[in-house]
C-alpha cells in the first residue's frame, strides 16, 4: 500500500460528483518520493510524502 513511512499518510476515498450529482468512486493517493536518509549513521531508503519532506527541510532535519 502507498503510505508515507514517517507520517503514515495513505489513500483517501471519496466521490467524484458530476453536475447531475451522479457519484462515482474516487481515490486520492499521496505524493510519495523515495529518499535515502541517514539515520544513526546508516543509509535508509524510505517512501516519504512531499509534505513531510518540506517539513523536514523547514526544521533543518535534512539539507536541501
Amino acid at each position: 500500500m502507498k503510505q508515507c513511512d514517517i507520517t503514515g499518510k495513505g489513500k483517501q476515498y471519496g466521490h467524484n460528483v458530476s453536475f447531475s450529482l451522479r457519484r462515482t468512486k474516487k481515490v486520492w493517493k499521496p505524493n510519495l518520493q523515495k529518499k535515502t536518509l541517514i539515520i544513526d549513521g546508516k543509509k535508509v531508503t524510505m517512501k516519504v510524502s512531499t509534505s513531510a519532506l518540506r517539513t523536514m527541510k523547514k526544521k533543518g532535519i535534512i539539507a536541501s
